[in-house]
C-alpha cells in the first residue's frame, strides 16, 4: 500500500556535518541530495504528495551566519535543480509565512510554482518558515475576518465546522499525511501541522537526513504497509 501524502521532517543535518568535523551547512549541502533522491523516489512509487519540513518558524532564531547559508542554499538549490521539477514532472507547492523571505527567493519560488502548476505526477510541498502553531492562528485571524465581514453586512456567518476550519489553513487543497517520517532519531513532530497530523502514521528512524536515501524511504513505506488504521473505530 503507497501512501497518498507522505511527510518528512528532514532532521539531522547539522549533526552529520559535526560528525565529519565539518561546519554545519556542509551538512545542509549534503541534505539537497537526499531530497532529490527522495523526491524521484516518490515519483517512481506513485506517491501523489511528498511535503518537506525544510525551515520552521522557531529556526529563525538560529545564528545569523547560519540562516543566511540556508537561505542562499534554498535559493541556489531551486534554480539548480530547477530540472527535477520538469524531468520528473513534479508540482512545487511552498508553504509557510513568506514575508520573512528574501523578495528574490520568493521571486524564484513563485516562478517555478506557476510553470509547474499542471504537472499532475507528484506534487512536492515545501514547508518553509512554517509552524503549526503559526497555520492554526493564521487561519482563525482568516475566519475571524470573514465573520466580521458577514456580520457587518447583516449576513449569518457560516457556523465553523471542522471542514470549514481546514479550509482556512493554509495546507488546504492538500490531503492530510498518511505517514509522517523523522530522521535523526527524535521522536516529536515539533510544531509541525499539529491539525494536519491528526491520524497520521509516525515512523521514526535513527538515520541523519544526509544519510536517508531511496533504500531507507522504502523501509518506511513498507513499514507503513503493515499497519491497520481504524481512525477510532474497531475493525
Amino acid at each position: 500500500m503507497i501512501p497518498t501524502h507522505i511527510s518528512i521532517i528532514m532532521d539531522g543535518n547539522g549533526r552529520w556535518a559535526e560528525l565529519r568535523s565539518k561546519e554545519r551547512v556542509y551538512g545542509h549541502k549534503a541534505g539537497v541530495e537526499s531530497v532529490r533522491d527522495c523526491c524521484e523516489y516518490a515519483a517512481k512509487r506513485g506517491v501523489k504528495y511528498l511535503s518537506l519540513f525544510a525551515f520552521s518558524q522557531e529556526n529563525w532564531s538560529r545564528p545569523e551566519e547560519e540562516v543566511n547559508a540556508l537561505m542562499e542554499l534554498m535559493a541556489a538549490s531551486i534554480v539548480k535543480e530547477v530540472h527535477l521539477f520538469y524531468d520528473n514532472q513534479i508540482r512545487l507547492k511552498v508553504i509557510g509565512d513568506l514575508s520573512k523571505l528574501d523578495k528574490d527567493l520568493v521571486s524564484k519560488i513563485e516562478k517555478i510554482e506557476d510553470t509547474t502548476k499542471d504537472f499532475s505526477n507528484l506534487t512536492v510541498i515545501i514547508m518553509l518558515s512554517y509552524s503549526g502553531k503559526w497555520d492554526l492562528k493564521q487561519a482563525a485571524e482568516r475566519y475571524a475576518i470573514d465573520y466580521s465581514d458577514a456580520i457587518s453586512k447583516g449576513e449569518t456567518p457560516e457556523p465553523l465546522t471542522e471542514e470549514l476550519f481546514a479550509s482556512y489553513l493554509s495546507t488546504y487543497g492538500i490531503p492530510d499525511p498518511d505517514l509522517l517520517i523523522r530522521t535523526s532519531g527524535e521522536q516529536r513532530i515539533s510544531n509541525y501541522m499539529l491539525w494536519q497530523c491528526a491520524y497520521t502514521e509516525f515512523y521514526f528512524t535513527e538515520t541523519l537526513w544526509p544519510d536517508f536515501r531511496k533504500e531507507q524511504f522504502e523501509e518506511a513505506i513498507e513499514n507503513f504497509s503493515k499497519r491497520e488504521r481504524r481512525y477510532g473505530k474497531i475493525k
